[in-house]
């Protein structure tokens, strides 16, 4: 596994923004987080020059350099970062590093300038038309991310790979147990020939068949599968499963299962195999019973899905893991 199996916590997809730069003339500093890869239109220009889909500074005439701010869409823990120089070729920085900081609530840009950051990426040398990839070992708990470019020059994408630790502080009531922002993670799919399994758990409504999961057409009279890590134990109530967008492709039929905290390879079964219908939301209620550690969805006999959420209330043994997890990290 390399840190980029990791999901992008600075993305726009789940909420990411870029809450400052001190320069951003030639192009716009939230280009940074724009999900998917840079496009390049070789005969467009403005009135500023070349138009790139990145970030990009004027360049420098005095000594100093330039930086981004990035507040991460969830908090988490950092394995790598990735500096994608796409299309910048002879504009790019020669060199970058990268900070963090952990600032609880909703500083400002100046608030946050005054906080003390810590080294992620030391200062680095860059390749240009490259998407420039560097671990980081770290195992504090982020909120923002500063990129610095020595001495100027243009970025067309930056991700922060790594872990999400949710404060469970607002993990009470009922939450939906497999979300990415609130710590559930994809651990393990049969096949995502289109699309990662991976878009099931993101936060909100899809907004196309592209944003979601999608495998290969079987020949051979299996099925697929994905299976999740959630948040933390807990009781389930509700399921949705979710093929809106899928017309033509979404699978026939669908089951869940369920393993407990301590039996990580012992399911049992949530939801039966159970008749769906295309580009629709489906809701079920969910019998009580033991606690869930991981889920496992099954489609038969493969297709497409956009989202799946699994609605419960974690365990008091669940809410204090999570609190001893949140507390080392901060």
């Amino acid at each position: 596994m390399t840190f980029t199996d990791y999901p992008d916590l600075a993305s726009r997809l789940l909420g990411g923004s870029v809450v400052a730069a001190n320069d951003e003339l030639f192009a716009a500093k939230e280009n940074l987080i724009t999900p998917g890869p840079a496009v390049f239109a070789p005969d467009e220009y403005g009135s500023r020059g070349k138009v790139y889909d990145g970030w990009e500074t004027r360049r420098r005439r005095e000594d100093g350099h330039d930086y981004a701010i990035v507040r991460l869409g969830v908090p988490g823990i950092g394995h790598g970062v990735v500096v994608d120089t796409a299309f910048f070729r002879g504009n790019y920085p020669p060199q970058v590093s990268a900070e963090a900081v952990h600032a609880p609530g909703y500083p400002a840009p100046a608030e946050l300038a005054a906080l003390e950051w810590q080294p992620l990426v030391q200062r680095a040398d860059v390749r240009g038309d490259t998407a420039n990839h560097y671990p980081v070992d770290s195992r504090g708990r982020w909120t923002h991310v500063r990129l610095s470019i020595y001495p100027d020059g243009g970025v067309a994408r930056l991700r922060v790979h790594g872990e999400p630790v949710a404060d469970p502080a607002f993990l009470s009531g009922t939450v939906d147990l497999a979300a990415l922002e609130n710590g559930g993670r994809l651990t393990g799919c049969s096949d995502a020939f289109y699309s990662s399994a991976g878009n099931l758990i993101l936060p909100g409504r899809p907004v196309s068949m592209a944003d979601g999961w999608e495998n290969a057409r079987r020949r051979d009279g299996g099925y697929d599968y994905a299976t999740f890590a959630l948040c933390a134990a807990g009781i389930v109530r509700q399921a949705e499963i979710d093929t809106s967008y899928f017309v033509g492709n979404a699978p026939g039929w669908a089951r869940l299962l369920a393993s407990a905290p301590d039996e990580p390879d012992g399911w049992r079964e949530l939801l039966p195999r159970t008749r769906l219908q295309p580009d629709t939301r489906h809701r079920f209620l969910i019998p009580s019973g033991e606690p869930a550690a991981h889920v496992r969805l099954e489609v038969f006999p493969d297709g497409g899905l956009a989202r799946l959420r699994i609605l419960g209330e974690i365990t008091p043994d669940g809410i204090s893991g999570l609190t001893d997890r949140y507390r080392s990290c901060i």
